[in-house]
């Protein structure tokens, strides 16, 4: 199946080809035994909120990591969630998670790296405090936590789960800054999972797209925050309708619980997939797919070893081969 997808895709990208399309979907064999402890950054709202609650109610001890003290004592009354005041920009805050996780006892069998931001904006008028910021918490974040807790994870021969994004694949207009942080992720969980198979922990990365979160009304509340005026912005008449300066409501998207449903096959599947793509709807499917592929072939275009198309094939059944 994974072979009829990609060929599909394949000859829509080459030349003398029919335009279809297919999608499929993998299924998981369940190497869960016994409860286990588990970090969830992120986890006030939307899809960490939504990993941790799922998790929780499965038996599975979740240390659910938030900043705001409201957001604390609400995960604190769920049953099997410890809150964690975790800020993962901020050392300090994540010396005293490990503290706290080691104090319990409980040992730490996987980490989810889920806390996120992003701000729209073109490149050439983005303040290089706002890049910053972005980085911080999408790419030092995961960085910070996975390096703080490794040793445990490295005891439990556990798992590390990135929460990315296909932003981390393609990249839109205004969009980046956090497409930027996303494929430094994909970066990170490729160069992790190779260092990290030394010592049998594995590692996955969950790549969402059109879900309903906060992260588009945190996004307008950032930029509010800022002034919205983007009178003096070269960009002024391609900014009018953009979704964002609505108020950025993804409420209409598909909820969070399939994200988390996905987030439990990487942390428990016998041999987890190194990523994870999950979708609200074909088109976006689509278009990441495109988007690896004319990478691929811009790459394979006019190079001194460049492969024709029986050669792309080739190559592509010897990859599906290794994934058997």
């Amino acid at each position: 199946m994974v072979r009829f997808v990609l060929i599909t895709f394949l000859s829509m990208a080459l030349p003398g080809s029919l335009p279809t399309v297919a999608l499929a979907e993998a299924g998981s064999d369940s190497a869960e035994t016994s409860p286990k402890a588990i970090l969830v950054t992120g986890a006030s709202s939307g899809s960490g909120r939504a990993i941790a609650e799922s998790l929780a109610a499965r038996g599975h001890f979740v240390f659910a990591g938030a900043r705001k003290q409201k957001d604390l004592d609400e995960l604190n009354a769920i049953d099997n969630i410890q809150s964690v005041r975790l800020d993962v920009t901020v050392q300090g805050e994540i010396d005293a998670a490990v503290k706290t996780v080691r104090e319990s006892e409980r040992g730490l069998y996987a980490i989810v790296n889920n806390a996120g931001v992003g701000l729209p904006a073109p490149l050439i008028e983005l303040e290089e405090a706002d890049l910053d910021f972005i980085f911080d918490v999408n790419v030092y974040g995961p960085y910070r936590i996975t390096r703080a807790f490794a040793p445990l994870l490295i005891e439990s021969r556990g798992r590390v789960v990135n929460i990315g994004s296909i932003a981390g694949v393609q990249t839109r207009t205004f969009y980046g800054p956090y497409s930027m942080s996303k494929h430094a992720l994909e970066a990170f969980t490729d160069a992790l999972a190779m260092e990290m198979a030394k010592f049998d922990v594995k590692v996955s990365i969950v790549d969402p797209g059109g879900f309903n979160s906060n992260i588009g009304k945190n996004i307008y509340n950032r930029l509010k925050e800022k002034g919205l005026n983007f009178d003096d912005s070269l960009y002024r008449e391609e900014w009018e309708g953009n979704w964002v300066l609505s108020g950025g409501d993804l409420s209409g998207m598909m909820g969070p619980e399939v994200i988390a449903a996905t987030v439990d096959k990487a942390l428990f599947s016998e041999n987890p997939r190194r990523r994870y793509m999950i979708v609200g709807d074909p088109g976006r499917a689509d278009a990441t797919m495109r988007a690896l592929l004319r990478r691929m072939l811009e790459l394979n275009e006019d190079q001194a070893y460049t492969y024709d198309r029986e050669g792309l094939i080739r190559l592509l059944d010897e990859e599906i081969a290794k994934m058997d």
